[in-house]
């Protein structure tokens, strides 16, 4: 699970690159009630931040990089970005923002690991990261889609230290592999990761990815209101055992996410 203490190498901020703001304000405030905070003045709304239930849960800004597909950054919480930044670089990756100050608020750099999948990280000033998660309508999980599991594994376990674990997914669909922050315990797991062959990562045209998956009461009506708004759905709704209830969905610009309503417990 996600919680809001942001140990390091824990998800601890997201935010989409959208390359029409008010609306992907719009359908991700119909999809999940998200109300959106513009940072800027007037009508551009170049950027600012999603709120549930007065809570921080993402962030969004204009999508600026040429050639670049809309999609959904994932930061995880570090220490030192530039300790991170050199073992990014030590273990085959690639720096695509180096370690940047945001005034008092924290320090952040983007990367890309060894085939090409892309992250971030956050080292923490007066702020944290996301006020909500693993609630309904918020972050609840990330997830790796990458063509060599084993790599991955290698890589990000260099990086942030993270434990592994293999689960075989039923009806022969190949093994998944749940992450967990170094030093907690499994009950503090914040993703996991899946091996698909690079013709079937399409979105990124064979490169690895991450997105997030957002917790929602209602899969069903979550999925109705991603249609609805201009969004489709790669996969699901669907069950799986033991997890809940998902779908893979893509909002108007086709940036990716997953919405999950978790299966009772107890």
């Amino acid at each position: 699970m996600i919680t809001t203490d942001f140990v390091p190498g824990s998800p601890c901020w997201i935010d989409l690159g959208a390359p029409d703001v008010p609306a992907a304000a719009a359908f991700y405030g119909a999809v999940l009630g998200w109300d959106y905070e513009s940072m800027g003045d007037g009508e551009d709304m170049e950027g600012g931040m999603f709120r549930k239930d007065g809570k921080i849960v993402a962030g969004l800004g204009k999508l600026t990089e040429e050639g670049a597909r809309s999609a959904w950054m994932i930061y995880y919480s570090v220490a030192d970005a530039d300790a991170t930044t050199r073992a990014v670089e030590q273990a085959g990756g690639t720096v695509r923002v180096p370690p940047t100050d945001l005034d008092e608020w924290g320090r952040m750099a983007q990367y890309s690991d060894p085939l090409g999948g892309q992250f971030a990280v956050w080292q923490p000033g007066t702020n944290q990261g996301v006020e909500l998660v693993d609630d309904p309508g918020s972050l609840s999980w990330t997830e790796l889609m990458t063509s060599d599991a084993a790599a991955a594994r290698e890589f990000y376990g260099g990086v942030f230290g993270w434990r592994f674990g293999d689960m075989t997914l039923p009806g022969g669909g190949g093994t998944y592999t749940l992450i967990t922050p170094a030093g907690l315990s499994e009950e503090r797991m914040h993703g996991g990761l899946m091996e698909m062959s690079a013709e079937h990562l399409t979105l990124t045209g064979g490169r690895p990815y991450w997105h997030p998956v957002f917790a929602v009461a209602d899969c069903d009506a979550a999925v109705a209101r991603v249609r609805e708004n201009g969004g489709s759905v790669q996969m699901g709704p669907e069950d799986a055992e033991g997890v809940g209830r998902l779908a893979v969905c893509l909002d108007p610009a086709n940036a990716d996410f997953v919405l999950l309503t978790p299966a009772a417990t107890g």
